[in-house]
């Protein structure tokens, strides 16, 4: 008799096979004696140049893209020299380097747990960190991907950016992590790459290697039968089939138009951006023009970045967003660095009433790469919460000469009184990520919470119907931006719900295209109204896979 495990789907499709795990992480040899304090700190610093070095070689090697950029961020972390300093002091007070070296990125742990939001998430960066540390000092093997030799289901308890840079999709045929939400750098990787994933399931802890699992549908199911595991992969064909003959703009089976957009957040995810058959660009991410400096980008700089987007998608809608700073993207320009509670402080749009110039340099230079330009360039706020700071924004953004201004949707407040935003906005563009956290009170970072923040939650899917009934009273395009817009059979309810657009990651949009296409409108509108009535969400996923073809 088979058992399935519970989790978080994340990535696409369903795949069977043996499991193999990840190696645990090295474990500490008993303390020793410090009989030699400055032998021992050279040797600690040897570990951590040795480690710099290795991740720098492994981002330089790891194809352009999110893993290569996370695997600077971490050579970064571990080349702190605050990180050396804490270690050598605790070997001059007694610790051997192995003790002194771990109890000193702990304590840097529980610093970012105590931060909460974007820190709290890199905790489990830090603690790769430590354990590849640890290797080299102790000059053991690294901890890393299992090769077994053949293809397999990779299981851990979470996958760091090291572990997954060079992750081969040819040998792993699914992720499944215990820990981790849908957000992760798991979840992130499978959408990228293509590949079926379940996170946050803790019962995966239990499983063996060469043990056979299926992974579909957000669980695993441990020893299924010859007849499910066929079943699946009749399904896997179909939809693959499918996915590859679906092209053109989106739409249901009876042409009620989905518009599918793309997401951009990076110079080097541009080029793939712009080759994808999408319709333009539902969010354009600007932060990265912002992060790692001690000062703001010049209008000069900003001008020429926006223009190389602009002009790639020539005739395609590009939709921009404002500085979404704050919370976890602090700046050090832009944001308070004793915020006690960042993600309901000053962000986003809020930062224009500290630095209201932040605002008009950005918008000066998006005016000024968009003349000229055929893009459809619209521009939206984020974490807009009043009727009045929504009015503002979009008059600010006219007297630039940009003609749409938007206003995005990641506060109930703004969802409750959609009404009256769409009254001063052009457009509005629902972010689920943030909806759903500030929803449920629930960080959107914190795996333990991962159940609350699933964007099928009925309470989330009645805020989308609200804003998006506002919209439609007073024509107004409504799109979603967030991770609920690449899930196939979410992208049908979010359609019935009277969204407009969906954005999502490149690798996301055949499959959602070709389900799209394979529903009618009046079908999309029965599957919103059996998710919105369920009680829970994994009863309106299920619903709705029923109805699905």
């Amino acid at each position: 008799m088979s058992q399935v495990l519970p989790g978080i789907g994340v990535g696409m499709g369903s795949a069977s096979g043996p499991v193999a795990r990840m190696a645990p992480p090295p474990q500490l040899p008993a303390p020793r004696p410090v009989t030699d304090p400055e032998a021992d700190t050279a040797a600690l610093r040897r570990a951590l140049a040795a480690l710099v070095a290795d991740l720098e070689n492994r981002a330089t090697r790891a194809p352009e893209g999110p893993a290569a950029d996370v695997l600077f961020a971490q050579a970064q972390m571990a080349s702190d020299p605050t990180l050396a300093e804490q270690a050598g002091e605790a070997v001059h007070r007694g610790a051997d380097p192995v003790h002194a070296l771990s109890a000193t990125f702990d304590g840097f742990r529980a610093r970012l747990l105590a931060a909460g939001g974007y820190f709290a998430e890199r905790a489990t960066d830090l603690d790769d960190l430590r354990d590849r540390a640890v290797c080299h000092l102790l000059q053991l093997p690294m901890p890393g991907l299992p090769d077994p030799g053949h293809p397999h289901v990779v299981v851990a308890d979470d996958l760091a950016p090291a572990d997954t840079a060079f992750l081969d999709p040819a040998r792993v045929l699914a992720l499944v992590t215990v820990r981790g939400g849908p957000t992760s750098h798991t979840a992130i990787l499978a959408k990228a790459l293509g590949l079926p994933a379940v996170v946050g399931c803790p019962s995966a802890a239990d499983l063996k290697d060469g043990q056979k699992v299926l992974v579909h549908d957000g669980t695993v199911e441990v020893d299924p039968s010859p007849e499910a595991v066929f079943e699946a992969a009749r399904r896997e064909e179909r939809r693959r089939g499918r996915a590859a003959a679906a092209h053109g703009p989106g739409r249901t089976a009876d042409g009620h138009p989905v518009a599918l957009l793309v997401n951009l957040g990076a110079a080097h995810e541009l080029p793939r951006a712009a080759a994808a058959d999408a319709e333009g660009v539902g969010l354009f991410r600007t932060e990265f023009l912002y992060l790692d400096r001690t000062e703001p980008p010049t209008r000069d700089e900003q001008t020429v970045a926006y223009r190389g987007v602009f002009n790639a998608f020539s005739g395609r809608r590009v939709v921009v967003r404002t500085l979404d700073a704050g919370a976890d993207k602090p700046l050090p320009f832009v944001t308070a660095p004793d915020e006690e509670n960042p993600a309901l402080g000053v962000r986003g749009l809020r930062t224009a009433v500290r630095d209201p110039g932040l605002l008009d340099t950005q918008l000066a230079a998006v005016a000024e790469a968009a003349r000229g330009s055929k893009a459809d360039v619209w521009v939206m706020a984020p974490m807009v919460s009043l009727p009045d700071e929504a009015a503002e924004f979009a008059a600010r953004v006219r007297s630039y000469g940009l003609p749409v201004a938007g206003a995005m949707v990641e506060v109930p407040a703004a969802a409750l009184r959609a009404d009256q935003l769409a009254q001063v906005c052009d457009f509005f563009s629902i972010g689920t990520n943030d909806l759903a956290q500030y929803t449920f009170a629930a960080d959107r970072t914190l795996g333990a919470l991962a159940e609350l923040l699933d964007p099928w939650q009925p309470a989330l899917l009645d805020l989308v119907a609200t804003t998006a009934r506002a919209a439609s009273a007073f024509d107004r395009p409504v799109g979603v931006c967030g991770e609920a817009a690449s899930d196939p059979g979410l992208a049908l309810v979010l359609a019935g719900l009277g969204v407009g657009s969906l954005s999502m990651a490149p690798a996301c949009l055949p499959e959602v295209r070709a389900t799209l296409a394979a529903h009618s409108y009046a079908q999309c509108q029965d599957m919103a109204n059996a998710a919105r009535r369920a009680p829970d969400a994994a009863t309106a996923r299920a619903e709705v896979r029923r109805r699905m073809i």
